[in-house]
């Protein structure tokens, strides 16, 4: 972890975290607006998304976007803004040597942005276009993450993408634009987050600048409760030359990282499936011992674009939160048939097999716990590993302040506390208060010839033997191939299964 010259001042009056580092040559400010798209209007679903765009990427009223980037570029200054369901996050890194030329630019995009006509249709074209294609075409397994949170929250204002939906971004003007910046992007639901080696004055100057955001005029929503499933309740999205089969499933978890107990199940988390790391249980049984597919993951909160981001990113806090198991694309019937003479006559690929040795394996952790040694060896890998989390200033301001929404100080540091006094017994227990597998959402992108085979064969209960190429099956010792036949009748607890169409979805 990056040292710091004290604990971060969180002072609730004035709304700002500090993050001392005398040593560096780098000033970052983050400016937290609680302003999700949970605040997204009915009807203008992903206006939250759209408006921190145009207000990040549009320029002020003074200088256009492409002035700002001309002038800044010799500076190796940066700005972004990130947004998620309940906060909206715009990051600025920038040297102290400009902090004099670089502060008014910075405050000028926040305080008074252009919102010029012409930069709005380039971006709601942009996002119309995500909304529309790109969410579909550009990776299954993204795709079917989106798909079960609007499974988990449908019908409240989680359900739908941070992006929108088709209709709701169709729907967007300018005029919109403007009235959310008004009454959502204010110094009443605001965090200030600054690090690097910055002056007294210099800090109360920008709270200055704040202060003249206008007044909440809105009332902010309270964060949803996710549905509860009855059984596995399976929704199947039929895509047209969908690749493979991308599954994940998942149930409402009522516990946050506000909450001490989570520490246990991290542990449990890490275990069992713990992100891009090959020693966890279900990717040694799915992808190292029988070649499956990329990976197969388990997360106790959501995790953002897992398909890149090898570490969590801060600025994604939620108060709404659920288990989920990401098991990347396995291979459908077609698929295997087209590759493999030997596999001509099945009828459903790896999917329903995938999903049962992950429900299996999950049920016998919570059922008989952690081995002892596993348990030593993983809570260690994680007060090590959660470190990585904070390499860099704006990383680590970021999770302060993402620390601050929880009600804590420090969250790395408060569970890293945490993890040392952890018992094994803690963590049993623990997962079998929180753990289940009878009850989930689940949520399947595959192909439109795997969709009607597949319903029946999970519906039915149907054995589901592994399919194997025969030179595959012949590398592989008998304690697998005898394993695949207990996994093949796993009896999982489906009642409902619905298949949709890839086209009908977030419309």
């Amino acid at each position: 972890m990056l040292a710091a010259l004290a604990l971060p001042l969180i002072t609730a009056a004035t709304e700002v975290v500090e993050l001392k580092l005398p040593k560096s040559d780098k000033i970052v400010v983050k400016f937290m607006f609680r302003n999700g798209s949970m605040c997204d209007p009915a009807g203008k679903q992903g206006l939250t998304d759209l408006t921190a765009t145009v207000v990040a990427e549009g320029g002020t009223s003074k200088m256009t976007s492409s002035e700002i980037k001309d002038i800044t570029y010799p500076w190796a200054s940066g700005w972004s803004a990130s947004i998620d369901k309940e906060v909206t996050v715009f990051t600025f890194e920038f040297h102290k040597d400009h902090i004099a030329k670089f502060t008014p630019i910075m405050t000028g995009l926040i305080l008074d942005p252009r919102f010029a006509e012409d930069d709005f249709k380039r971006m709601h074209s942009n996002q119309q276009n995500y909304v529309d294609e790109v969410v579909r075409a550009s990776s299954d397994e993204e795709y079917s993450k989106f798909a079960l949170e609007d499974l988990l929250f449908r019908g409240t204002s989680y359900q739908h993408m941070v992006s929108g939906n088709s209709a709701g971004v169709g729907s967007i003007t300018l005029d919109d634009v403007k009235s959310h910046y008004a009454k959502y992007f204010t110094r009443d639901n605001l965090t200030i987050g600054i690090a690097g080696n910055y002056s007294k004055d210099y800090l109360e100057s920008l709270k200055a600048q704040m202060k003249k955001l206008p007044a909440l005029t809105a009332k902010l929503p309270a964060p949803p409760v996710a549905n509860r499933p009855a059984g596995l309740e399976v929704e199947i999205i039929s895509k047209k030359e969908a690749l493979g089969s991308a599954v994940f499933t998942g149930f409402p978890l009522y516990l946050t990282r506000k909450n001490d107990e989570f520490a246990a199940l991290m542990v449990a988390n890490s275990w069992l499936g713990e992100h891009r790391k090959s020693y966890s249980r279900l990717y040694q049984k799915i992808r190292e011992q029988r070649s499956m597919n990329y990976g197969d993951y388990t997360y106790i909160e959501w995790y953002e674009n897992g398909g890149s981001n090898m570490l969590p990113p801060p600025g994604v806090p939620r108060s709404a939160n659920y288990f989920s198991i990401w098991l990347r694309p396995v291979q459908t019937a077609e698929g295997l048939k087209k590759q493999y003479e030997e596999l001509s006559d099945i009828n459903v690929g790896h999917a329903h097999y995938a999903l049962r040795m992950a429900l299996k394996e999950m049920q016998q952790l919570v059922d008989n716990g952690m081995p002892e040694e596993d348990f030593e060896l993983t809570r260690d890998f994680l007060r090590s590993y959660m470190k990585l989390y904070v390499q860099t200033p704006s990383r680590q301001l970021g999770y302060l302040l993402d620390s601050k929404y929880y009600g804590r100080q420090d969250y790395i540091a408060e569970m890293d506390a945490l993890l040392a006094k952890l018992t094994l017994k803690d963590v049993n227990d623990i997962m079998k208060k929180y753990w289940q597998t009878d009850n989930m959402y689940i949520t399947i992108v595959t192909d439109d010839s795997e969709a009607e085979p597949l319903k029946e064969s999970l519906l039915n209960n149907k054995p589901s033997p592994m399919a194997y190429s025969n030179a595959l099956k012949s590398t592989l010792p008998e304690e697998i191939l005898s394993e695949d036949k207990a996994v093949e009748v796993y009896p999982i607890n489906v009642t409902k299964v619905t298949i949709v169409d890839s086209d009908n979805t977030f419309k």
